[in-house]
């Protein structure tokens, strides 16, 4: 069981503080089991990267992002090796303006100073300079613009067991009509119920897996081309190409500036 990242009645009540902050720096792995809480949660990333296991959804947190997850969602959390990062609380009654499902942003060097204060601040009723600064936190995640770092999960047994088997060996690179076969539907049905049920067809549903499990895996400084094999790709240029379209940076550049906390932008 993880020590907790801050005092509990932050967390479970709307009583006290509107807002509260804590940072977390860690040299190992943590692993929070499923949960909820009556506060919604802005997790963040500064260096490392996290998972969010969330309804059907894996979210993956790189540094320089965030996930909103509204009141009362069920999530379970899973850092990869070193990290520093944090979380944010908000009471569920000022949670009204903010995003109703939850969301990958990517977060501004304004919306982590604040943070960073607010982490600082001892958790009780919050004068009224402090809730300007909590007022900013709300305002950034209110104006903020989602961003793609989730994978849906099918809700159709065939397509779950193929996209389980798929995602236990990213290497696999058979064709969506291999996989067909496989999983005992026809190519086009495979194709329309993928579409249907995740709103990726099934190349992009991969690619999108293979991207994630990349990003856990530059976290562990895994070496890039280890990675592009891991991955299914025949050389690390096209592992490469994938993830500079994917991120708007080289895995190398990625993992540079994530250490030092940078936007990739």
């Amino acid at each position: 069981m993880s020590d907790p990242l801050i005092r509990p009645d932050l967390v479970t009540s709307s009583a006290g503080p509107f807002l509260a902050a804590a940072e977390l720096t860690q040299s190992e792995a943590r692993a929070t089991s499923s949960h909820s809480h009556p506060r919604g949660q802005l997790m963040g990333a500064l260096s490392g990267l996290v998972s969010v296991g969330l309804d059907r959804q894996t979210w993956v947190v790189p540094a320089i992002h965030a996930i909103w997850i509204p009141p009362h969602f069920v999530h379970s959390v899973r850092s990869y090796g070193p990290f520093s990062g944090w979380s944010v609380f908000i009471a569920e009654h000022r949670c009204a303006p903010l995003p109703r499902e939850p969301r990958a942003i990517r977060t501004t060097p304004l919306l982590r100073e604040a943070v960073r204060r607010v982490a600082t601040w001892p958790g009780v009723e919050l004068d009224p300079s402090q809730t300007r600064i909590a007022e900013v936190i709300i305002d950034e995640l209110a104006a903020s613009r989602a961003e793609s770092l989730d994978l849906p999960r099918p809700d159709d047994p065939r397509l779950v067991r193929l996209t389980d088997a798929l995602a236990s060996d990213l290497s696999d690179n058979r064709r969506l009509e291999d996989w067909a076969a496989w999983a005992g539907l026809a190519p086009r049905t495979l194709s329309r119920r993928f579409v249907a049920e995740t709103g990726l067809t099934f190349a992009q549903w991969r690619q999108q897996a293979r991207l994630l499990r990349a990003l856990e895996r530059v976290a562990d400084a895994v070496p890039v081309t280890t990675i592009a094999l891991e991955l299914g790709y025949d050389n690390v240029s096209a592992f490469i190409d994938m993830f500079r379209r994917a991120m708007g940076t080289t895995p190398g550049r990625y993992l540079a500036q994530e250490s030092r906390g940078e936007s990739a932008s």
